[in-house]
């Protein structure tokens, strides 16, 4: 009887934490508006269920995509037309059309906020099926005590918290990378044709997950190469037959087995994209096409994709999606403590993990170091599988230079929660002390996370001041993804305001009038790159709303270029969600006002008129002198009306500016301003 009681209550304790961890996701996301990627990707799962479209957001593979949209299709929703642009512009313009435009106020039955709580409730079975197999695995591999606080641990991880209801890509991957280490350790456990199978099928459902689970190819070789060895230490006390016979024949079967993996896997990536080629249905195609869009990639990398596609040996879609992360990778400037880099460093996810964790978890991290190293924890091919993905997958990202948020190591803290849990459970046993230390860290670790709530994205452990201070050390999805605007617009109608500045952070993608907010919007990095004129006064009254991805600017790649960097020195009135700054007084902005003069100028010359080209550029310089875009766009002006001196004069000034840019930035604009020059010449 003991045994059955044993396992009601264990399954009861399962059970609850998985509840308890769903109920702090789901209240969190109530309170949120539209994070950056989610109109993209909810767009685009809906049309690739509905019309079978995999070119509207081919970044990303679609598989979670179209299982958080699934609760859509029963629902008569006008979908926006499609207009034929940059791939980028058509769904994450045409998904926020889609969200916001089925309201009663549009003649529809569904506001947005259903629509995207319906995607994300669908979305946030990952977090479930993760949490289960992390107790799973984990108990499995070392010990059910191990199994229980390692879901604990999960449950109440804040960085899983924050993205694990989110219709977005990280934590489908997490929990797809988990589950295929996990079932290929069953594999090599109890070695059978039809566990090798799930390995495959498994692994492919990866596959159609993130670009990023690729790298379970390389997990997978190490962790065979680790089994082999296992192996072969193990016969070495018991030889049955002449070792290079043997170690070749155990090298040709983890060879074929891994042939298998891939060949299914990869059948299994073809079957989410309908065994079809071809990105879109007939009549559609890519904009850009992929031999257009691979061309700023290094050779090697180009060819390699195009090679891929010329003998369609993975969908078309599925490779466009591989040269987007390389595109971003290379060229998405970050904010990392304090300081605006053009590129990405690779001290970033290292010193990130630090900020990101509970400090609970980081000493049971380094506790578990301590029992293997006292050989509490014995170091065996277990541990050795739960070591090696989060190793790799931290080695990768400490390379790429695509450092926005902790999102983009979700599976490192997942394989962090497992880790933990082996190791305090090696020492929860060991005497009173040790188990009340245990008890002691995990109610830390919870009440950490609990003191975040619902603001799970904006963590930072107490150390680093907590979540209110994040946004002085990191940007974009650790502490602003665009989704105050819920708490942004309450705050206004709180304290009555009906005029009032903004600058948001997803504007133009999500536009604060859909939230209730009467601002006037101020010119940020997007809307001056997707060409949208906003003219605003170069002074201007409060309150003045700006969000912590656009106060630190790190868009533009320079601080220097930042139309808000003076305000990064003002104390806010308020600070709403832990991530937008209020500011009531008096600012001049001139930077900010004279960018709409820049485009206008910039638009002029893209039509041949270098006469309303110069006097836009003029207006500009005016208000901003010595500032780098007015400055380039009035040399672009006079230089296109045949007046090479003044224009010279105009790049002169704008070098002056360049030269007090952060390296990687100043290089980049040097090389720019060198080509105008030589064009004068």
């Amino acid at each position: 009887m003991r045994p059955t009681k044993n396992r009601l209550w264990i399954a009861l304790a399962v059970t609850a934490l998985l509840l308890i961890m769903w109920g702090q996701m789901l209240h969190a996301v109530r309170g949120q508006s539209l994070t950056w990627d989610e109109d993209d990707h909810i767009f685009a799962g809906y049309e690739s269920l509905k019309t079978h479209d995999f070119g509207l957001n081919p970044e990303h593979p679609p598989m979670i995509k179209m299982v958080a949209t699934l609760p859509l299709l029963p629902l008569q929703l006008k979908v926006p037309p499609l207009q034929h642009r940059f791939f980028k512009t058509e769904s994450y313009l045409d998904g926020r059309e889609l969200l916001f435009r089925n309201g009663p106020a549009n003649g529809g039955h569904y506001s947005a906020e259903t629509l995207v709580f319906r995607t994300r409730l669908a979305a946030s079975l990952f977090s479930l099926l993760a949490g289960l197999l992390v107790f799973l695995g984990t108990s499995e591999m070392f010990s059910t005590t191990s199994g229980l606080i390692a879901l604990a641990l999960f449950c109440f991880e804040p960085n899983l918290l924050a993205h694990g209801a989110y219709v977005t890509t990280d934590m489908g991957a997490s929990c797809t990378i988990f589950a295929t280490i996990y079932v290929f350790w069953r594999w090599v456990k109890h070695p059978t044709p039809a566990r090798l199978v799930v390995v495959g099928l498994v692994g492919g459902i990866a596959l159609a997950a993130k670009h990023s689970t690729i790298l379970l190819a390389p997990m997978l070789l190490l962790l065979m190469a680790g089994a082999l060895y296992a192996s072969w230490k193990q016969q070495r006390t018991n030889p049955a037959a002449p070792k290079p016979t043997r170690h070749a024949a155990d090298i040709a079967r983890m060879a074929a087995a891994f042939a298998v993996i891939v060949v299914i896997a990869v059948t299994v990536l073809w079957a989410f994209y309908g065994f079809r080629y071809a990105a879109r249905p007939p009549g559609l195609a890519l904009s850009p096409t992929l031999a257009e869009y691979v061309q700023p990639l290094a050779p090697r990398e180009a060819h390699g994709i195009l090679f891929f596609a010329r003998f369609h040996l993975l969908p078309e879609s599925w490779l466009y999606g591989l040269a987007d992360v390389r595109l971003v990778a290379n060229g998405m400037p970050s904010f990392f403590l304090g300081r605006v880099y053009a590129h990405g460093t690779w001290l970033y996810f290292p010193v990130l993990f630090f900020i990101k964790s509970t400090l609970a978890m980081l000493a049971l991290l380094a506790l578990t170091l301590f029992a293997i190293l006292r050989r509490w924890l014995r170091f065996s091919l277990d541990l050795y599988f739960i070591l090696i993905p989060p190793i790799v997958y931290m080695a990768v990202s400490m390379g790429s230079h695509l450092n926005i948020g902790a999102r983009h190591i979700l599976p490192v803290f997942l394989f962090c929660c497992v880790l933990a849990g082996a190791g305090a459970a090696a020492l929860f046993h060991r005497s009173r002390a040790w188990t009340l230390a245990i008890a002691a860290l995990l109610l830390f670790h919870i009440a950490s996370t609990a003191h975040a709530s619902p603001n799970y994205i904006s963590y930072a452990n107490e150390a680093w001041g907590g979540p209110t201070q994040t946004y002085r050390y990191l940007s974009d999805s650790n502490t602003d993804w665009a989704q105050q605007l819920i708490a942004t617009s309450a705050a206004l109608r709180a304290h009555g305001i009906k005029h009032c500045y903004i600058a948001y952070f997803d504007n133009p993608f999500v536009l604060p009038a859909d939230y209730g907010i009467p601002c006037t919007l101020l010119p940020t990095p997007d809307s001056y790159f997707l060409e949208e004129v906003l003219p605003v006064p170069p002074v201007i009254d409060g309150p003045v709303l700006i969000s912590a991805g656009d106060l630190n600017g790190f868009e533009l790649g320079s601080s220097v270029l930042n139309p808000f960097e003076s305000f990064r020195h003002l104390k806010p009135t308020r600070f709403i969600q832990d991530g937008v700054f209020w500011f009531d007084g008096r600012f001049a902005i001139p930077l900010a006002s004279a960018l709409s003069h820049v485009q206008l100028s910039t638009a002029a010359l893209k039509q041949h008129n270098p006469q309303l080209a110069l006097t836009e550029a003029q207006q500009a310089e005016q208000l901003a002198p010595g500032a780098v875009l007015p400055e380039l766009a009035l040399g672009d002006a006079l230089a296109a009306s045949k007046n090479p001196t003044e224009a010279r004069a105009a790049y002169t000034r704008a070098a002056s500016t360049i030269a007090t840019m952060e390296p990687g930035a100043r290089e980049t604009w040097q090389a720019t301003l060198k080509t105008k020059l030589a064009a004068l010449n």
